[in-house]
């Protein structure tokens, strides 16, 4: 099992990764979700934890949405989300392709 400072690492590491694919500053998620920038910091960081309604804030400020996902059932949502080879796309994509939209003329 993993260990909490891990699990902190890991949430604040996709709470970065986020926040960088969205072009954001620490500075601009922390003002969304109602945090100091320091406290957003640690948690990105991994040195802080956060209570869940801080992470709910945080996720939305990021355009995302938290969601419980039973353990049982992370290696199958986990296969959904990872191409099975290179040529190959996952089931569900956290950005879907506009060009897909009104291609139906």
């Amino acid at each position: 099992m993993q260990s909490e400072s891990d699990a902190l690492r890991e949430i604040g590491l996709l709470l970065k990764q986020a926040r960088l694919s969205s072009a954001m500053t620490q500075e601009q998620v922390a003002d969304l979700a109602g945090i100091s920038r320091p406290r957003y910091r640690d948690i990105e960081t991994g040195t802080a934890a956060a209570r869940a309604t801080t992470l709910v804030n945080i996720a939305r400020a990021l355009g995302l949405e938290m969601m419980l996902i039973p353990l049982s059932m992370v290696p199958a949502v986990n296969a959904l989300l990872r191409p099975s080879d290179e040529d190959d796309l996952p089931a569900f994509l956290t950005q879907p392709d506009e060009s897909d939209h009104g291609s139906n003329r």
